[in-house]
């Protein structure tokens, strides 16, 4: 797993700086546009995956302390920790527009823990009307029963991680579930009333065309309105980094990821689903994940669980001297993020001030991946100049260029890094 990053100490009592409140110069409070959303990191897995770098623990690495039986009173210490920092920090009340449970495997835990959780995000600041509210969830991890009590809870969507269709592409992953199981959970989530997600891997060590193609069409076989694709990275660390340094595994190739990327968006495409984020496709906007707009729209969060990061924007009286958003981040384990919370301090290992310039960045390297692309005033002099070349090497969308937005071409989320690059030089 990867290290956190480098930070300044988060008080212990996790106050945020003052210039997050929604207090204008005169003292009148005005509320921010963005939505306001909560993440619920859930770091348990029955195996750990190969090519995984997440923030997970299978229960033989955690032992006492920090078992499964507590995380929800756990998780549910941190919510009101965050309720009263937030007060605190001067920010007006917002009820919470989307709330996301991701891991590891949410579904790891009783359904009746993760409603309770959700429970407690509720009292703590409401839910809006029509909110949002996923779980992640491994094939294997869920019953017609446990999604009923789900959908009972307040939950309105399952996020699947599927990764393939092919035994083998499974099997490299080290995934453990039998593909053939995959239509039979999509009809229990829907059968509940769930809306249902399905997440792949493209460019596994092994995996050809035709085996991405079977899983594209395994997928579209199900009737999903909401398709994740993801080129595999092999990050250091993790256990396949070693197999494909010894030479038990090839690298992935860039060339075939481009090649299957393409052929998802075509597939995709064809069968009514449109792109709205580089790795996203969804039958309309209306079933687009509304939580991951929001952290690509730069709106506030909270994090809750071990490693989780959090996000509040600056807010109206900030200054010029001031910063422009503060994020911070959780310790990893689970024993010390416990331990912390039964001793009424804040589990945050660090965060970072953010400065208007950084704030800047970060919103065209997030923006400029949606559908809707980037309004190019917001860009640098540099960056503005830069659209004219990036047009002409069909990177960006020519039309959109004159109605004062980037956006990317097929050609250009391929090559999305490279864009925002010269975007931001």
């Amino acid at each position: 797993m990867p290290a956190l990053p480098d930070g300044v100490p988060v008080p212990d009592d996790g106050t945020l700086p003052p210039w997050v409140s929604d207090a204008g110069p005169d003292g009148v409070a005005r509320p921010r546009d963005g939505a306001f959303g909560v993440y619920v990191h859930v770091p348990f897995c029955s195996v750990r995956c190969g090519y995984c770098d997440f923030n997970t623990y299978t229960a033989a690495e955690l032992g006492g302390g920090a078992s499964q039986v507590e995380y929800a009173t756990t998780a549910l210490s941190e919510v009101d920790l965050a309720a009263r920092v937030l007060e605190r920090a001067g920010l007006t009340p917002r009820p919470v527009s989307t709330v996301f449970f991701g891991g590891g495997t949410p579904t790891m835990l009783p359904a009746a823990d993760l409603a309770r959780i959700l429970a407690g995000v509720r009292d703590a600041w409401g839910l809006a009307p029509g909110a949002e509210v996923t779980t992640e969830a491994n094939p294997d991890s869920v019953t017609p029963e446990s999604l009923r009590t789900l959908a009972d809870g307040g939950f309105t969507r399952v996020s699947f991680g599927m990764q393939s269709a092919v035994p083998h592409v499974l099997a490299t992953l080290e995934r453990t579930h039998d593909p053939r199981r995959v239509p039979d959970v999509v009809r229990w989530a829907h059968d509940a009333g769930l809306e249902v997600s399905l997440d792949l891997i493209y460019g596994t060590p092994g995996e050809t065309v035709g085996d991405w193609r079977a899983s594209l069409e395994a997928v579209l076989a199900t009737g999903v309105d909401h398709v994740s694709a993801y080129a595999l990275v092999v990050e250091p660390g993790t256990k396949m980094h070693a197999q494909v340094r010894r030479g038990a595994l090839a690298p992935p190739d860039e060339d075939d990821q481009a090649t299957k990327y393409e052929l998802a968006d075509e597939l995709l495409t064809a069968a009514g689903l449109t792109w709205y984020e580089v790795s996203n496709w969804s039958r309309d906007d209306a079933r687009a994940c509304r939580h991951n707009l929001a952290y690509w729209r730069g709106h506030d969060w909270w994090g809750i669980g071990p490693g989780a990061h959090s996000y509040v924007a600056a807010g109206p009286a900030s200054g010029t001297d001031a910063g422009a958003g503060v994020r911070w981040w959780n310790v990893k384990h689970p024993r010390r993020y416990a331990s912390l919370l039964v001793e009424g301090r804040s589990p945050g290992a660090g965060r970072e001030l953010l400065t208007a310039g950084e704030a800047q960045l970060e919103r065209v390297m997030l923006g400029v991946r949606l559908r809707e692309g980037l309004d190019l005033a917001v860009l640098p002099d540099a960056g503005r100049r830069a659209v004219a070349g990036l047009v002409a090497r069909g990177l960006l969308d020519g039309v959109a260029a004159v109605h004062g937005r980037a956006v990317l071409t097929l050609r250009g989320r391929l090559l999305a890094d490279a864009v925002v690059r010269e975007l931001t030089a």
